[in-house]
């Protein structure tokens, strides 16, 4: 596997699990009524190769998933990394 792609993965892997931690936080932080993790923190972890631990975090948590104002900024997160994974991809075919 040639190294930008293994940096890659492993890049996705590290924030997909601090995405996914911060969303936990966020959800016990919720239940307990204690100080939460700002939304805008949430979606920058997301947009910063965390979107698949994001996406994971809100099913498994059951968390933001019925606030239309932080779900569509989600998708467009996962929009956003569909295309640039995408591209990466036809890049490296070449």
């Amino acid at each position: 596997m040639p190294l930008p792609v293994a940096a890659g993965l492993a890049l996705y892997a590290v924030m997909g699990l601090v995405t996914f931690a911060a969303f936990g936080l966020d959800k016990a932080r919720a239940k307990e009524g204690a100080r939460r993790v700002p939304e805008r923190t949430l979606l920058l972890l997301s947009l910063a190769f965390g979107v698949v631990g994001g996406a994971l975090g809100m099913r498994v948590f059951r968390h933001k998933t019925r606030k239309a104002s932080f779900f569509v900024p989600m998708i467009g997160c996962a929009l956003v990394h569909a295309a640039a994974v995408g591209y990466a991809l036809t890049r490296l075919a070449r």
